[in-house]
């Protein structure tokens, strides 16, 4: 098949999502109200709570969400052939992750910005929430670990793209001093700012930064760069949203689709066919199954519980009107769609023979990024003719970027979730000491099998189904919301019925590979994840069943009175 063809569809499929279902959603759904007072003007405070233009919101909320994960499930999911991953991709993201991402911050900002663990307990119960703050804290220390982990190797292989993922940021800072303090037009300051971060991809395509492998104060290089993004994650979760957290990520999310247009553009001019296969009947040995592994391999890109802890954690205090949730939460989870069917093109058009695409998946998981960089490098270089090093910087660098964006952000997250969990037990834990808490939980899991970090992936392998267990609790807390509200809460049940069974078939799986692999300790932690996943489960369908007889509807909304038309589920 012609990639340009995929690529087509593809975007068409995903603009119906936006123009049409989204549409549907926030009139006959959610009922945005321009006239609501948002958290981010009730609580606003200059750190945490701040009205924020949407498209500087959607740059923060899209870069906080999509991270590395777009890039890597992708690319590993083609093993099992390009259709299956095409299909969860761009459906999972028009019907999935659209509801999902959308829905936790149209909740959370009707609910002073709370987390989605905090409106567990409003909404099914007390034991649900502690049980949902319990996958939630697992899920945030896998994210800080992991990435720490991803970008050191991103910044040790791809030594290009070490000037322009920390030259990013001065340049966030100034974007941040010029619209917030110089009050300079924010398209202006978008364009001198990408001009900025270009700028430097060039200079460091011709500039590559190796650490030697003596290494710098006594780290080796490695170790070096995990602590030294350790210390930037804890300065930027604690200084104004303004400074560096906003200008950063929306900065950042204009030079990634920048560069997702380069790479679109590519594919168009050259139109390359795809050698991978579009159904894999002969995949390596010891590939696992394609259900249900397809729909925990590729979370970010079709949906992710962890969007749901950034819709309800930093998205919702920023949000300045209602009705910007659409385009931030609903268009956010399009840019990760996007992301996501480059990958799968990158990947599978990438290169030259069907031979040459299998020499690279030899093996599950032997995609990732370098397959994406491999292959998107490719495609720019036949397509627009750049360097296929130069194309390399650029595409190294969107994955860094996208990843220390998540890492800051997941810090940030953490702190919120520490300082909640303190409020169930009635004890007050400032900013500070949350944030000590976090560093302190985080180095141990980094290094906990060494300096060079490797603890950080110790407990990874149980990131993609207790990811898509919390996405589907998040949906269930939305759908006991809409029931309540008298309003049609099939937009959510329909992907929760999917998510879970998926998640929880994969999970169980787990524990039989886990318990033959003598992993006790990823055993048990599975096993929590499971038990706590399946108790806030059944938690949700109990309280769905008494609002369906509940006539008191929420007080949160006081101006939308329920509608006995929409009523019917």
């Amino acid at each position: 098949m012609n990639s340009l063809l995929l690529l087509i569809i593809g975007l068409a499929i995903l603009a119906f999502g936006y123009l049409v279902y989204s549409k549907f959603l926030s009139g006959r759904v959610f009922r945005l109200d321009p006239a609501h007072r948002t958290p981010a003007h009730e609580f606003e405070d200059g750190v945490d709570y701040m009205p924020t233009n949407k498209f500087v919101l959607w740059g923060h909320h899209f870069t906080s969400v999509a991270g590395a994960a777009p890039i890597v499930g992708p690319a590993v999911a083609v093993i099992w052939g390009w259709v299956p991953a095409f299909l969860w991709v761009t459906l999972g993201t028009v019907f999935f992750a659209g509801m999902h991402d959308f829905g936790a911050l149209w909740a959370s900002q009707r609910n002073k910005g709370k987390s989605m663990g905090s409106l567990a307990e409003r909404y099914i119960g007390k034991r649900g929430s502690y049980l949902f703050l319990v996958v939630m804290f697992v899920l945030l220390v896998m994210v800080i670990g992991a990435f720490a982990v991803v970008i050191k190797n991103l910044l040790i292989g791809t030594p290009t793209a070490v000037i322009p993922a920390w030259g990013a940021i001065p340049v966030a800072v100034l974007v941040g001093l010029a619209v917030y303090k110089l009050k300079w037009n924010l398209g202006l300051v978008t364009v001198l700012g990408v001009v900025a971060l270009y700028a430097l991809i060039l200079i460091g395509d011709a500039n590559p930064i190796v650490i030697p492998e003596s290494g710098i104060l006594g780290m080796a290089p490695g170790t070096f760069w995990i602590v030294t993004l350790l210390v930037y994650s804890t300065i930027a979760s604690l200084l104004p949203v303004w400074v560096l957290l906003q200008p950063r990520d929306y900065i950042n999310g204009v030079q990634l689709f920048v560069g997702l247009i380069i790479l679109f553009v590519s594919i168009a001019i050259a139109h390359p066919q795809i050698v991978a296969p579009a159904w894999n009947s002969t995949p390596p040995e010891a590939t696992p199954s394609l259900v249900p592994l397809l729909f925990v391999t590729i979370a970010c890109g079709a949906i992710s519980g962890f969007h749901g802890m950034v819709s309800s954690g930093t998205t919702s205090k920023q949000l300045d009107k209602e009705p910007d949730a659409r385009f931030v939460g609903y268009f956010g989870s399009v840019g990760e769609g996007l992301l996501a069917l480059g990958t799968i093109i990158s990947v599978t058009a990438g290169f030259r023979t069907l031979a040459e695409w299998e020499s690279v998946y030899q093996a599950f998981n032997d995609g990732g990024v370098n397959a994406f960089i491999e292959g998107g490098g490719a495609l720019v270089n036949s397509g627009l003719g750049l360097p296929v090093g130069l194309a390399s910087t650029v595409l190294a660098t969107m994955a860094v970027l996208f990843a220390a964006t998540t890492l800051d952000t997941a810090f940030r997250l953490f702190r919120f979730v520490i300082q909640e969990v303190g409020e169930t037990v009635n004890v007050r834990v400032n900013k500070w000491v949350a944030t000590v808490i976090v560093v302190v939980l985080s180095c141990a899991l980094i290094f906990s099998q060494g300096v060079d970090g490797s603890g950080g992936l110790a407990i990874w392998p149980l990131f993609g189904t207790s990811n898509q267990l919390l996405a589907s609790l998040t949906l269930g807390i939305l759908a006991v919301m809409l029931i309540r509200l008298k309003r049609n809460p099939w937009p959510a049940l329909v992907p929760l019925a999917l998510v879970f069974t998926m998640s929880f078939w994969a999970a169980i799986d787990q524990l039989g590979s886990l318990a033959t692999a003598g992993d006790w300790t990823l055993l048990i932690i599975d096993i929590v994840i499971i038990v706590a996943s399946v108790w806030v489960a059944i938690e949700a369908f109990v309280a769905m069943a008494r609002a369906r007889n509940d006539d008191s509807g929420d007080e949160n909304f006081p101006e939308s009175l329920p509608r006995r038309d929409d009523a019917k589920v």
